[in-house]
């Protein structure tokens, strides 16, 4: 039987993950290898010692993972008619849950596998319960079953710890578009906030009365952000605004180049979602450290096309070299990125 980890990533990112998982786990002195294909949304790391992974990966160090789950089993070629047997099979010994997580990979291939993962689940769910392995209600406390269809035939029997995986089916937060935000890109700093943040530091480092400053601005959508939050924000670009973001009343806008304005004090924030080479990005954003312009900065990084693990490590590596300080560093590709990487460092 295969142990090891089962992680979600989006859709033609596994080389990416798969790097980071395998890289990572050597440096540990783990020997795992990585099982995986292009545009199917899913990485297995593959192991003699699951539990000496998952404690050398934790989730939140995790870059291009959406979820992070301890794999139990691989039950391929099944009969249709009878799912439930193996799976049970496949569960002796695994414990009792406290909820149960029916899902596939977030591709397009999967997709049309939505309607059967739901009545799948609901017809599993009673059964689970009926042999114990389910509490009868949900219980946060207990470790959470995720069931992921890779076909009708095919499914991966994995557990969630509930500090050490992502809250969300496929790992994806569920962010309604307002309709008055100045751009879609505004769902990417409400997810960064939302991921990279734990609701202890949402509450305390994004206050009313704070001041930030917004790189490369226009239209204005991470600048509304935290204007929602009654934020006062310099947004620096020389692109116009939206009137939304301006209506505000709490956003001050500087036509000016992100690469070379400078702020007449130390700010609490500074955010930045600038089209530039990742590299040159990330100096930047090391600058504003070094030159106490901010507290903490929640910043993308776009990805090159080719070895794209590779230049994520050197630009994290460039930027904490050249901040000038011990900083917290976290980084993850959001649902809403697409090429690149959000950072926060604070």
């Amino acid at each position: 039987m295969n142990t090891g980890l089962l992680c979600y990533c989006r859709a033609g990112f596994e080389p990416e993950l798969a790097g980071e998982l395998t890289d990572r786990a050597a440096e540990a002195g783990l020997g795992a290898y990585a099982r995986t294909e292009r545009g199917s949304g899913h990485v297995l790391l593959l192991g003699e010692d699951a539990g000496a992974m998952s404690r050398v990966l934790p989730f939140a160090s995790l870059i291009f993972a959406r979820q992070k789950l301890r794999l139990l089993a691989e039950l391929p070629g099944l009969d249709p008619k009878d799912r439930i047997t193996p799976l049970m099979e496949a569960l002796a010994g695994a414990g009792r849950h406290g909820e149960l997580v029916v899902e596939t990979p977030d591709t397009d291939e999967a997709k049309p596998l939505a309607g059967l993962a739901r009545a799948f689940g609901n017809a599993l769910r009673p059964a689970l319960r009926q042999r114990g392995f389910l509490s009868a209600q949900d219980d946060a406390r207990l470790p959470r079953l995720h069931v992921c269809l890779l076909a009708g035939d095919h499914l991966l029997v994995a557990q969630g710890e509930a500090n050490d995986s992502s809250p969300w089916p496929m790992g994806v937060p569920r962010l309604r578009m307002l309709h008055d935000a100045p751009s879609r890109s505004a769902l990417k700093l409400d997810e960064a906030i939302l991921t990279l943040l734990d609701a202890k530091e949402r509450e305390s480092l994004l206050r009313e009365g704070m001041w930030a400053a917004d790189l490369g601005a226009a239209p204005g959508g991470w600048s509304w952000i935290l204007a929602r939050r009654r934020i006062r924000v310099y947004a620096i670009d020389n692109g116009p605004l939206a009137d939304t973001a301006m209506a505000t009343g709490l956003i001050e806008h500087h036509r000016a180049d992100g690469f070379s304005w400078q702020p007449p004090r130390m700010l609490d924030w500074m955010v930045c979602d600038m089209v530039e080479q990742p590299r040159r990005v990330a100096a930047r954003m090391a600058e504003w450290f070094a030159n106490g312009w901010c507290r903490r900065a929640i910043f993308n990084l776009k990805l090159p096309m080719k070895k794209r693990w590779q230049e994520t490590r050197l630009c994290l590596d460039l930027f904490e070299q050249q901040a000038g300080r011990p900083l917290t560093i976290r980084a993850r590709q959001l649902y809403h990125d697409r090429e690149e990487i959000t950072v926060y460092a604070g």
